[in-house]
């Protein structure tokens, strides 16, 4: 004798393979969200490094400005680097990046900031702070002697 018919039975295999294919789905789409994020956040911090290298370089081999600067390059035209005036804007794959340096003269005994430019004994702390959609994202400081 049959409990459940032909049709019931039918029934109950598809409502158990839908269960069981939601239980694999549910895993599975979450570790695409998790990874696609994680992606991103590493798109943003490659792009940062790139960035804070380039302008490290850029700094470094410019000459020695004794006055000490402070300049950011915006994704958009805006005011260049005090030594170059050709210099406006990132490339175009930075949107939504600026890099904003500042070059500070020290004294190498203390580290600290020298209030008066004029006793500038050719050591600068250069700072470089990569933000992205206004946050940032990245800052590294460097050296830099004259």
């Amino acid at each position: 004798m049959r409990l459940i018919s032909q049709k019931g039975q039918t029934l109950v295999e598809v409502l158990i393979a839908i269960v069981i294919l939601g239980m694999v789905a549910v895993p599975f789409l979450t570790s695409l969200s998790v990874s696609s994020r994680a992606i991103m956040v590493t798109d943003d911090k490659a792009a940062a490094e790139s960035l804070v290298r380039s302008e490290m370089e850029y700094v470094k081999n410019s000459s020695y400005n004794f006055t000490g600067f402070n300049y950011t390059i915006p994704s958009t035209p805006s005011k260049p680097p005090p030594w170059d005036p050709n210099r406006t804007a990132l490339d175009s794959c930075y949107a939504g990046y600026s890099v904003n340096v500042t070059g500070v003269p020290i004294d190498p005994d203390t580290g600290e900031a020298l209030p008066d430019p004029k006793k500038d004994k050719h050591i600068q702390n250069i700072t470089v702070v990569v933000c992205h959609q206004n946050s940032s994202v990245l800052t590294m400081s460097t050296y830099k002697t004259g």
